[in-house]
C-alpha cells in the first residue's frame, strides 16, 4: 500500500506539472508528508491538503479536481486524461488508493502504510546534519520542529496555594477556620509551593560560522514559547539584538522573514564576550526574572577576548538556574572544544550538547524536560553532555 501510494504521488505530481500547476518535486514531498500528517481515512480532508499545496488560481481547481479523482477517487469523471509529456512517456495513473471502487481501504492497512510511510523517513531525516539538506527535506524537517512535543519539568514559583497534602502550615486559613462554627476543634491547613513553567533565555549565534544552522535553530527557537514559560530570544554576531517580539508571529516563516530584516550583522563576524556583556548589562535584569534556564547557541569561534568571554559567561551563568550551550559541530566524531572561546565559557556551563540534527534538538527537548525545579548543587557545573 505504502509504495502504490507513494508513486501515486509522484505521477500525480508530474501529471500536474504538465498541466501547468506548479507542482516541482519539492511539492511532491509536502504531499506526501501532508497524507502521513492526516491519514488516508478522510480523502476529503486529503483533497483538501493536496489542493492547498498545489492550487494558486481558480482556474486551475477543475484540473486538480480531474486529476485527484483520477489517481486517488473512482477514475476520470469525463475522458481519459491527456498523455503527460515529461521524461519521454506518458503518465499512466496507478491503483487509487483514497477511495477505491470496494469500499474504504481496511484500517490495518491504512495504518500500516502511513507507519511504513512516516517511520523510517523522520528517522532518515532526524539523522541528516541541517546544512546537508535538500530544499525539500530542510521544509519537511521545519514542519516537524514546529511539531515536536515539549513536555518542560515545571519549576516552584514564590506564590503558594492550599493543599491538603502541604508540608507548610497555613496559618492565615487555620485562623480564619477557628472563628467559624468549627473553632473548638481547630483544624490544621496546609499550604505548597504553586508550580509553572520555567522562562527560557536564548541568545543565538547567526555569524557566518553558523549560517549553515542558524535558520533550523531559529525555528526551534520559534517553538519554545509555546512550550516553555516566558521566553526571551536574542541573536548575536557582532552586536546583540533581541528577537523576542519578532518570533511571536504564529507563522514561523513569517517570522524568520521580521528577524532578517531586523538583524543587521547577520553572518558577520563572532563576538560572543561582547554580546553576553550587553545582555548581561542591558537585558539581565528583565529578563532572568524566575530563575529562567540559559541557552547560548553558537559554535564558539569567537574573535573577541577570551577574558571578556570567561567574565560575562561566568556573570551569564550565575544569573540563570541552568546554563545550557548548544553547538552544532558537537556531534561529529573526534569532535574537541579546543577554540579559545570555548575554553573560556565552558567553565560555567552545565550541558554542551550537539544541535546539528533533528535528533540532537529532541535530546535538547529531553533534557528541559529533565530539569528539576530545585537548584542543582554548584559541583555539577561545567559537566559535558552529548
Amino acid at each position: 500500500m505504502a509504495g502504490v501510494f507513494a508513486q501515486n504521488v509522484i505521477h500525480f505530481a508530474r501529471y500536474l506539472r504538465a498541466k501547468g500547476l506548479d507542482a516541482t518535486p519539492p511539492v511532491g514531498m509536502d504531499l506526501l508528508a501532508a497524507a502521513r500528517l492526516l491519514g488516508l481515512e478522510k480523502p476529503g480532508d486529503v483533497r483538501s491538503a493536496f489542493r492547498s499545496l498545489t492550487v494558486v488560481r481558480p482556474d486551475q481547481i477543475p484540473v486538480f479536481d480531474e486529476a485527484f479523482d483520477l489517481f486517488f477517487g473512482r477514475g476520470p469523471r469525463r475522458r481519459p486524461p491527456d498523455p503527460g509529456a515529461e521524461g519521454g512517456g506518458a503518465v499512466q495513473p496507478c491503483l487509487p488508493v483514497l477511495a477505491p471502487e470496494g469500499g474504504p481501504p481496511d484500517e490495518a492497512e491504512a495504518g500500516e502504510s502511513r507507519e511504513q510511510l512516516g517511520a523510517s523517513r523522520r528517522e532518515r531525516l532526524g539523522a541528516r546534519d541541517f546544512g546537508e539538506l535538500t530544499p525539500g527535506e530542510a521544509a519537511e524537517v521545519r514542519r516537524m520542529i514546529a511539531a515536536m512535543v515539549w513536555k518542560p519539568a515545571e519549576a516552584l514559583s514564590r506564590r503558594w496555594l492550599p493543599d491538603s497534602r502541604g508540608r507548610r502550615p497555613d496559618m492565615r486559613r487555620t485562623l480564619r477556620n477557628a472563628a467559624g462554627p468549627r473553632g473548638e476543634l481547630i483544624e490544621m491547613e496546609f499550604r505548597s509551593r504553586k508550580p509553572r513553567r520555567r522562562p527560557l533565555v536564548i541568545l543565538a549565534d547567526v555569524s557566518g560560522s553558523m549560517e549553515k544552522y542558524a535558520e533550523m535553530l531559529l525555528y526551534f527557537a520559534h517553538a519554545a514559547p509555546s512550550r516553555m514559560g516566558r521566553v526571551e530570544t536574542f541573536v548575536f554576531s557582532t552586536r546583540l539584538t533581541r528577537i523576542t517580539h519578532e518570533l511571536r508571529r504564529r507563522d514561523p516563516a513569517a517570522a524568520l522573514r521580521l528577524v532578517s530584516g531586523r538583524v543587521h550583522d547577520w553572518s558577520g563576524g563572532t563576538r560572543i564576550g561582547e554580546a553576553l556583556a550587553a545582555y548581561n548589562q542591558e537585558w539581565s535584569r528583565r529578563a532572568a526574572r524566575g530563575g529562567p534556564i540559559g541557552m547560548v547557541i553558537s559554535d564558539g569561534w569567537d574573535r573577541g577576548d577570551p577574558g571578556l568571554l570567561s567574565r560575562e559567561m561566568a556573570r551569564f551563568s550565575r544569573s540563570v538556574h541552568r546554563t545550557v550551550w548548544l553547538n552544532p559541530l558537537a556531534g561529529r566524531e573526534g569532535y574537541a572544544p579546543e577554540t579559545r572561546g570555548l575554553k573560556a565559557a565552558l567553565p560555567y556551563v552545565d550541558d554542551f550538547l550537539p544541535a546539528a540534527r533533528l535528533a540532537d534538538l529532541a535530546g535538547v527537548v529531553r533534557l528541559l524536560e529533565s530539569i528539576p525545579a530545585q537548584p542543582q548543587p554548584a559541583s555539577r557545573r561545567g559537566r559535558m553532555a552529548s
